[in-house]
């Protein structure tokens, strides 16, 4: 209770006599102001008309007098003026969730249509109270405004999830996560309990899941595709009693948990533990580094059925959740495809090939579990094959495998990884390693999760969305923090305020006031949507940039320097011309303060900086970086952070680029800036050709005459490298460089048979 009372403690508003709006998260459907204030002392009554509200009256209490020294006496009739009454009608409003908030000159009342409104309206009253929180235990008066607000969810799955697979976090921080939750009415914590990294809930019928399982000898330090481990070997996992105090303390608050068992992929900590259950049968380890893995549990055989039922028996028993999530994503085959066991089973069954076995294998699990009176829930791979009948569908991929399970008539939870994956950079100058992407806090607050090509009928399955937090780059709760907020608040209005009552501008304007409350809390978050944007635009004059800088508070000033010290840098008045290699480092100032984070940009100058270049294929819209010029801005990824803003992806398609050196250049090598991370599906290009074409009209003929070179490239035995050179001694104008795609994804690894991404940064000719 402490927890979400401590938390409670930041949402407080400024001592303001009076505000046309109050600075609520989410935003409510309908709030009407009065004129005047409603005090309550310690002679103010808390009314408590139902039984089922008394918990939650007792929170309401303690946080009064932790806060304000206000111990208020407490009745189940109104029988004095001025009293807080909290009040169950079912009238109020059929919407699951609805309450209604009055606080005029007669009292203040929150009367919800069941327990769960009821402790939503407590969060609201939480965020307008007026006045600041004392720091002794002598008792004051406090102030709230007078106001009519009604409100209710537009969704009915309002979920934020947490992955302690890769990374363990104890129970104080699950708590303090599940207030953040109640705090911004989610009602959902999806709790991804095993990986291929670690086993983190205790099974008493397999001691040995938590023995092996929840430890890694190792960890890899840096990105994923690096050779560098920290040898420290890592463990953590939750006993029973934990799990049951967790899913407790959410009851409490009003928040369902969903727990995760990650089948048939994502599976060597169990597989560790229990190397029958695979199909090789090991050895296996709980693995040190990220990624998919080709180590799945053994479909053929029964035992790993029986095992996964003992299983999910256990965690049936610890989390009343209607719904149980079993994964189902990047579930490799290579492994079913050489296995006796699994063939038989495609055989005897008459499945059409592997990706039919892991439908089987969903199915089998769905019909376990529905004769338990339990719901899957599983990633949107589970589609593939044909969905169990009772399934619901998470969507990750993207938004199209939710609109077809929504035209199949199944539920969906909206969870794109272009609008709710929270473990994405929110910079494009990201000063931590993140797993990549670039999610802004405007393009969640932007998120719409029923798509318009979905029928009014079909529309109904949206159940609702998700922000989801994958921790392989998070190590500490502190991490976590700065990852989710601002975003989930965000979020939190995506599932909570109608559409048509959403504003940007408004959520803009409560920014800074939530994240002043986060700071006074001792709250780690991102104040990245301050940050500088910083265009890299082509000058009048080719071979030359424009760097333009733009804050988005106007009442601040901007200072830049190239050599790191602010003290004599210059004041930014109008873009910077830039024609040499240099780096510029700017921050926005008020009275001499430096208010946002230091931006830092290195300009490496080639012959192609600044040139001209036009592409016969878009890079696709997931990742467009700044257009065609990305590839000739003069930045240059560091390879530590890779930041997926600077890169051009093609997903399936070449890089075909000409480029104007705008006069015959001598050329002696010409350097392409590439990406390879199998295991996000990126690979190197399979072959790279360029063509020097001279300083004239380019027909058929002279095009088809002038010199070529030719580089093959094995994305596998090259596999690591990011910059591929061509060496040639050539003069000429303008370059036509095309890198070939690898093609699709070879079987045997992360997607296999999809095609592959390409990832081009910088185009380098010297």
């Amino acid at each position: 209770m402490k927890n979400l009372i401590a938390f409670w403690l930041l949402l407080q508003t400024s001592s303001i006599a009076a505000q046309p709006v109050l600075s609520i998260t989410p935003m409510p459907v309908d709030v009407k102001m009065g004129k005047g204030n409603l005090l309550v002392s310690k002679n103010t009554q808390l009314v408590v008309e139902s039984r089922e509200l008394e918990h939650t009256a007792s929170m309401l209490q303690e946080y009064l007098k932790i806060n304000y020294g206000l111990v208020l006496k407490t009745s189940k009739k109104n029988n004095i003026p001025n009293a807080i009454v909290l009040k169950i009608d079912n009238k109020t409003n059929s919407i699951d969730g609805a309450y209604k908030l009055v606080a005029d000159r007669s009292g203040l009342y929150i009367t919800g249509s069941n327990e769960a409104a009821v402790f939503y309206g407590i969060q609201t009253l939480l965020q307008i109270i007026q006045t600041e929180p004392i720091t002794n235990s002598k008792h004051t008066t406090i102030q709230i405004p007078f106001v009519s607000i009604d409100d209710y969810p537009r969704f009915q799955y309002r979920g934020m999830h947490l992955d302690v697979g890769r990374h363990f976090f104890p129970v104080s921080f699950i708590k303090k996560y599940i207030d953040y939750l109640a705090t911004y009415k989610y009602n959902t914590f999806h709790w991804h309990l095993t990986e291929d990294q670690g086993w983190r809930i205790e099974i008493k019928k397999y001691p040995k899941l938590t023995e092996t399982g929840s430890c890694r000898d190792r960890t890899l330090i840096g990105r994923y595709g690096g050779t560098n481990y920290d040898n420290t070997r890592y463990c953590g996992y939750y006993t029973q009693e934990q799990v049951k105090e967790i899913v407790q303390y959410a009851t409490d608050r009003y928040i369902n948990v969903v727990p995760e068992i990650e089948m048939p992929g994502h599976s060597t900590a169990a597989l560790a533990s229990y190397p029958s259950l695979g199909c090789t049968k090991g050895p296996y380890k709980v693995m040190d580094t990220w990624g998919v893995l080709e180590d799945v549990y053994c479909a053929g055989n029964d035992s790993t059925f029986n095992f996964l039922q003992d299983v999910l028996d256990e965690v049936m028993q610890l989390f009343p959740s209607k719904y149980i999530h079993i994964g189902g994503d990047e579930c490799p085959k290579e492994r079913w495809k050489k296995c006796p066991a699994c063939q038989q089973r495609i055989k005897d069954n008459q499945l059409k090939d592997e990706h039919a076995l892991q439908s089987y294998f969903i199915q089998r699990i769905e019909k376990y579990l529905h004769s338990k009176g339990r719901n899957i829930i599983g990633w949107d791979e589970i589609l593939e094959g044909g969905l169990a009948p009772n399934a619901t569908v998470m969507s990750w991929r993207g938004e199209e495998g939710g609109i077809e399970a929504a035209q199949q008539n199944h539920d969906v939870i909206m969870t794109p990884g272009s609008h709710c994956y929270l473990d994405h950079s929110q910079s494009k100058n990201e000063d931590s390693l993140t797993i990549g992407g670039y999610l802004p806090l405007e393009k969640v607050y932007a998120y719409e999760p029923v798509p318009p090509v979905l029928t009014k009928d079909q529309a109904k399955h949206i159940l609702g969305a998700q922000g989801n937090v994958w921790t392989e780059y998070m190590n500490y709760p502190s991490k976590v923090e700065y990852m989710i907020f601002p975003r989930m608040q965000a979020l939190s209005e995506v599932l909570w305020t109608p559409s048509i009552k959403k504003s940007w501008t408004d959520f803009e304007r409560r920014l800074p006031g939530l994240m002043q409350k986060l700071k006074k809390a001792g709250i780690n978050y991102s104040a990245a949507y301050y940050d500088l944007k910083a265009t890299i635009l082509p000058a009048e004059k080719a071979g030359e940039l424009v760097y333009k800088l733009e804050s988005k508070d106007k009442q601040l000033t901007i200072q830049y320097t190239k050599d790191g010290n602010f003290a004599a840098g210059k004041a930014y008045q109008s873009p910077i011309q830039i024609d040499q290699s240099n780096t510029i480092t700017a921050a926005t100032f008020k009275d001499g303060l430096q208010i946002s984070n230091a931006l830092t940009q290195e300009f490496k100058f080639n012959l192609a900086t600044g040139k001209k270049i036009s592409l016969v294929n878009e890079a696709h819209k997931s990742y467009p970086g700044d257009g065609a010029f990305t590839l000739v801005n003069g930045v240059q990824n560091e390879k530590k952070l890779a930041r997926s803003a600077e890169f051009l992806g093609f997903l399936g398609k070449d890089l075909d680029a000409l480029i104007d050196l705008n006069t015959l250049t001598d050329i002696q090598s010409v350097k392409l800036h590439v990406l390879d991370q199998n295991g996000s599906w990126i690979y190197l290009p399979s072959q790279i050709e360029i063509t020097y074409l001279p300083d004239t009209d380019l027909t058929d003929a002279i095009i088809e005459q002038a010199p070529k070179e030719i580089k093959q490239i094995d994305p596998i035995k090259e596999k690591g490298i990011s910059l591929i050179t061509i060496n040639s001694q050539q003069k000429c104008r303008y370059l036509h460089i095309v890198a070939r795609n690898y093609g699709n994804i070879p079987s045997g690894n992360p997607g296999a048979g999809n095609p592959a991404w390409l990832f081009v940064d910088e185009i380098e000719v010297n």
